[in-house]
């Protein structure tokens, strides 16, 4: 047997291994879909009665009125697992705490609305308290330039940066029945994967946690949506997406840890840096809403909601798909190359990077050589959306 063989099944044992050792991970995912499966109805009725209602209309997508508070459900089915199963020690207890601020900051706006400024400044709350807490990365690991150390004035205000930025990316990615929730069922899954492989139990457990949440959401999120996540959702599952990625993937030796949620959560990173792209560059104010984003110009290029968030999906799982082979593929297995598992995982890698152009292509992102968009006629709807 080969060296790389060896190392593979070494990784595959030791997750067998850790799964078996560790229930908690299936239990946390199990309790969190039961919990959200119940108690979303009950949310949804409270809002329909409280009034913290979407009208169609606007920007949005649905026909008819649907509540937006789900991200209460959420909270609530995070919380009862994570209490049960996690070690409540000083950094969970910070994650937690940030977590049930995002929730209310959320949950502010979706009632009343607040100012972008108020908003943000309520991002930045959430995700300065795990900071406070001991979460923050205080060393990374690069490829080719081994484990470098960050100062703590350096380290904490990026991961302050990191996690408002993944809050407002999920937040801007849910305007569409389903999209969030599958997106962060996906990432939570494979960070669940990742950071058992590392041995970081807790995050493999919160990962989980956050997946099977999401998967209960979907019960009845899913196209037709019966209740919307609201921002009290998305800042929520934004802010655990990033704060696992933290405390249980960037904060370890693995080489390519640095890339594990990069790729994971590269269709929010893409959404937002398009969108945010292309408000800067015709003169518009950044946190005003628009039909800019990935899932309109599905829509408008003929996409049902369903086939637009399955695609969207897709994509998120060859992405996901390109991390799990960078972290189980043994391509280079003590220090030696081994020819079948690199063009396996290369292989992977370029089908991920097909969907991608292809999104890329479709969407009409990038113009230059689209047959598309050269066959449109001036006064086509569809070109000047693009």
């Amino acid at each position: 047997m080969t060296g790389a063989a060896l190392a593979g099944g070494g990784v595959r044992d030791s997750i067998l291994h850790s799964l078996g050792s560790n229930p908690e991970v299936v239990w946390g995912a199990l309790i969190a879909f039961v919990v959200v499966v119940l108690l979303t109805p009950a949310v949804g009725g409270m809002a329909r009665v409280l009034g913290v209602v979407d009208p169609p209309g606007g920007r949005r997508l649905n026909r008819l009125p649907v509540p937006r508070l789900g991200g209460v459900a959420l909270f609530l089915g995070v919380l009862v697992p994570s209490l049960a199963f996690l070690n409540v020690g000083r950094e969970n207890r910070g994650l937690l705490l940030g977590a049930a601020v995002a929730v209310v900051v959320g949950a502010i706006d979706d009632f009343r609305g607040l100012r972008w400024y108020e908003k943000l400044g309520g991002e930045i709350a959430a995700a300065a308290i795990p900071v406070a807490f001991g979460v923050w990365v205080n060393r990374f690991t690069f490829p080719f330039l081994g484990i470098n150390a960050l100062p703590e004035w350096a380290g904490v205000p990026l991961t302050i940066l990191w996690i408002v930025a993944i809050m407002n990316m999920v937040n801007f990615l849910d305007g569409m029945d389903g999209l969030a929730a599958g997106v962060s069922a996906i990432a939570g899954l494979t960070f669940a994967v990742i950071a058992l492989s590392l041995g970081k139990v807790d995050a493999a457990i919160l990962s989980a946690i956050v997946f099977g949440a999401c998967l209960g959401f979907l019960r009845h999120n899913f196209y037709p949506a019966r209740i919307f996540m609201g921002d009290s959702g998305a800042l929520l599952l934004g802010y655990l997406l990033a704060t696992i990625s933290v405390q249980g993937l960037l904060k370890t030796a693995a080489t390519v840890a640095l890339f594990f949620p990069l790729l994971v959560l590269a269709v929010p990173i893409v959404d937002t840096t398009f969108v945010v792209a292309r408000r800067l560059k015709h003169g518009q104010r950044v946190f005003v809403g628009d039909q800019a984003h990935l899932h309109h110009r599905f829509l408008r290029r003929g996409y049902s909601q369903t086939r637009a968030a399955l695609t969207i999906w897709a994509w998120c799982l060859a992405l996901a798909a390109a991390a799990l082979a960078t972290r189980f593929v043994p391509f280079r297995a003590h220090g030696v190359w081994h020819l079948w598992p690199t063009l396996l995982a290369v292989g992977i890698g370029l089908v991920a990077l097909a969907f991608s152009v292809y999104v890329v292509y479709i969407l009409e992102i990038v113009k230059v050589g689209n047959p598309i968009s050269r066959r449109r006629e001036p006064g086509d709807p569809l070109r000047k959306a693009s």
